[in-house]
């Protein structure tokens, strides 16, 4: 029996969705890199090769947000965002910081933050469930930091405005970098998992204004050190060659479609022709508020009485790959990543019409 190999249509909140062009060279770079006679990862992290890969990759992470010789660093380090949680926390807290807790990352980035001194819940939407961002909340003075979470995968909510504070703003932005024209320059210090927008998981950008990292006095163990790592160019130890080289053809890729303005509108008009339909059609009901929704996670519910068993069946049947919501939500979570074509985003929208006119 023949195997279908069709390529399905990718909705995962991550690991998700990379360009075509980026996976075909990614793969052929494991076989063999450049025409050295060696594979991408058989090569020295040390050689002439791979730290062309390491510079040329963080030099496309400044330019695309706009943050070239603006007093910015560009680290490629390992641990996801969780490792972030703790590293913003270990490096940056001197007595107390801020937190807007918009969501399960933002949870954990406050657990870890505990550890390292007092920290101040400025704002919080948990007794929604996380249904909306925050607002008329006040920034207490005297903060070492501010952290947010720009885009919240599993509730589908994102900042669309930046808080206001006099304190060095920090952002975990893994589910929306590269994805929308937003003020860089406003963070003084922002991260980034590679598995929703960049790469596969393994590596995780953090841009940093060097002001900052001079500033950064405290004893911290080595591999948490943001200043050791931007001293070491990101080679203190191993880095992970592959997530690294993938991240950079993504960026590539990114830079080629016109940069993160281009993407930005390709997002919108996916985001609201999904939208739209969650809106119209009445077997769904959206989750999120409609002020604060996300254009990389569009979350949604059925409606009261609705059988799922026969909608789940449909965008199976439709080669349809990772709609599932999360357990926090329940339902559905159509991730819209960059690499997500406008043709995925119909075909799901032409599932949900089909679906309601069998209801």
């Amino acid at each position: 029996m023949e195997k279908n190999t069709e390529k399905k249509h990718n909705f995962s909140a991550g690991p998700s969705i990379l360009p075509a062009p980026v996976m075909q060279k990614a793969a052929a770079a494991v076989i063999e890199l450049d025409n050295i006679g060696l594979s991408l990862i058989e090569i020295s992290h040390r050689s002439k090769e791979f730290i062309a890969i390491m510079e040329r990759a963080q030099s496309l992470a400044l330019e695309l947000t706009g943050l070239t010789d603006k007093g910015y660093q560009a680290l490629f380090l390992q641990g996801g965002a969780s490792t972030q949680f703790l590293m913003t926390a270990i490096n940056l807290m001197q007595s107390k910081a801020g937190y807007i807790n918009t969501g399960s990352w933002s949870d954990k980035a406050i657990k870890e933050a505990k550890r390292y001194g007092e920290v101040i819940e400025v704002a919080s939407s948990k007794a929604d469930n996380f249904n909306h961002i925050p607002k008329g909340y006040a920034v207490p003075n005297g903060l070492d930091y501010l952290h947010i979470t720009t885009n919240n995968t599993i509730f589908g909510t994102q900042f669309h405005d930046l808080p206001v504070t006099d304190a060095p703003l920090i952002a975990d932005m893994s589910s929306d970098i590269f994805s929308r024209n937003i003020d860089y320059s406003a963070f003084d210090l922002f991260y980034a998992g590679a598995q929703k927008n960049m790469g596969p998981a393994g590596t995780t950008l953090v841009v940093v204004k060097e002001d900052l990292l001079d500033q950064m006095n405290k004893e911290v163990p080595s591999m948490l050190s943001y200043a050791l790592h931007a001293d070491k160019g990101s080679m203190f130890n191993t880095p992970p060659v592959f997530p690294i080289y993938t991240s950079m053809l993504t960026m590539e890729w990114l830079k080629e479609q016109g940069g993160i303005t281009a993407i930005e509108q390709h997002n919108q008009e996916k985001a609201q022709r999904i939208y739209d339909e969650i809106d119209r059609n009445a077997a769904f009901v959206g989750f999120a508020a409609k002020e604060d929704r996300s254009f990389m996670n569009a979350t949604f519910n059925l409606a009261e009485g609705v059988d799922g068993q026969a909608f789940d069946s449909l965008w199976n049947a439709a080669n349809i790959s990772g709609l599932k919501g999360h357990r926090s939500v329940g339902g559905y979570r159509a991730s819209i990543y960059n690499a997500l074509s406008m043709e995925s985003a119909e075909l799901l929208v032409n599932v949900m019409q089909q679906f309601e006119k069998e209801l």
